[in-house]
């Protein structure tokens, strides 16, 4: 950090983008891609840019931008900040209170983490570096995967994301063992065996539930399966599962706090650990997961949902850690992230390129999406 943070405005805005094919989970449907996307600017006039989680409930977009506005931004202001970690810890006690009376611990740690992916973007840009390269990374290149593949005919949109160059693809799953193996067996054949296939539960099983349906993919050849239990199951339950299968067990997207993580990984349960950036932690405690779940021994595959900033965020994020690992990148057509993904839209043999340019890279394309453009706070 070669220079303080003063930041003299803060600002939210929120996109809302209407789905033609909503995305079915096994807890609910999104029929539109809502985006909160969070500006600072410091005293100079450099800008950083970053991105919070708000897909569900559908009205959660608006809540979380009134949550910068009205709670973090008077905190943010005209304080002066060592490093974006500073202010990650100072905004974080400050809101420990009101966090706890509104009993809203997940809208509040979704904002910090936005902010905090702000901070950083705009330090990292301060200084004339890519993001991935201002965190201490060695390359700019990342393997991707394709998620979000619906249970309706999935391997139709897996086609077309094979022919954008990804290797390895992810299902939603859940929705009864009948349907689900068929789709697996459709996305096989339409993939090849060299394809690799995951599937995401969402949380939509118990380990009774878990016990009954896995039977039905083990022999699909699954690199992992994510959420089959709820992220708050005691972690005997995750390590009595991972005990009954071969299948690699996969979670973090919907894990909080240092200490939740620590279990985690501890549990002996899991073999991939998922940390979603804009959910929890941003980059000041993003990047010190990332290097202490691989230090575990652990694949470090960030979780992402969402439009393109923190999509782009989460690239640099993951170059920084390094590891063998790959980013999540959503399969269903968003221009909120597609207009924005910059060279993430540039999928050659699984892997893609960050580049040079400052900060997380450019974001020209916002200026196409102001036909979704909801509201400034």
């Amino acid at each position: 950090m070669n220079k303080p943070l003063v930041i003299r405005e803060a600002s939210a805005f929120v996109y809302r983008c209407p789905l033609e094919t909503p995305v079915e989970t096994s807890f609910g449907t999104m029929s539109d891609r809502p985006m909160v996307v969070v500006r600072v600017t410091d005293e100079d006039g450099h800008h950083g840019w970053g991105e919070i989680w708000c897909n569900f409930p559908m009205v959660g977009a608006e809540h979380r931008a009134r949550l910068v506005s009205s709670v973090f931004r008077p905190l943010l202001l005209q304080q002066r900040y060592e490093s974006p970690q500073h202010a990650f810890d100072h905004l974080q006690a400050s809101t420990r209170v009101l966090m706890l009376q509104c009993a809203e611990p997940g809208p509040f740690a979704q904002c910090l983490a936005g902010i905090d992916l702000a901070l950083w973007d705009l330090c990292a840009r301060r200084e004339q570096q890519p993001l991935w390269r201002y965190l201490g990374g060695a390359s700019d290149r990342i393997s991707v995967y394709a998620s979000g593949l619906n249970p309706t005919e999935p391997e139709r949109l897996a086609r077309k994301m094979a022919d954008r160059g990804f290797t390895r693809f992810k299902l939603k799953i859940g929705f009864g063992s009948q349907r689900d193996r068929t789709n697996l067996l459709a996305l096989r054949d339409t993939l090849g065996d060299d394809a690799s296939l995951m599937v995401d539960v969402n949380q939509g099983w118990d380990l009774q539930q878990a016990r009954e349906q896995l039977p039905a993919l083990e022999d699909l050849n699954l690199k992992w399966i994510e959420e089959p239990l709820l992220s708050t199951a005691p972690w005997q339950e995750w390590k009595a599962l991972a005990e009954l299968t071969d299948i690699p067990l996969a979670a973090g997207e919907n894990l909080m706090g240092e200490e939740r993580f620590q279990q985690g990984i501890d549990s002996g349960a899991l073999a991939i650990v998922q940390p979603d950036a804009a959910k929890w932690g941003g980059i000041s405690r993003g990047l010190p997961l990332a290097k202490m779940i691989m230090q575990a021994g652990l694949g470090y595959f960030p979780h992402y949902l969402g439009g393109g900033v923190g999509l782009l965020a989460s690239g640099h994020l993951l170059a920084a850690a390094g590891g063998e690992g790959a980013l999540e990148i959503d399969s269903n057509p968003n221009p909120l992230r597609g207009d924005l993904a910059g060279p993430l839209g540039q999928i050659e043999r699984g892997t893609a390129h960050l580049g040079e340019s400052p900060g997380i890279g450019s974001l020209d394309g916002l200026e196409s999406l102001t036909s979704y453009l909801v509201k400034e706070f």
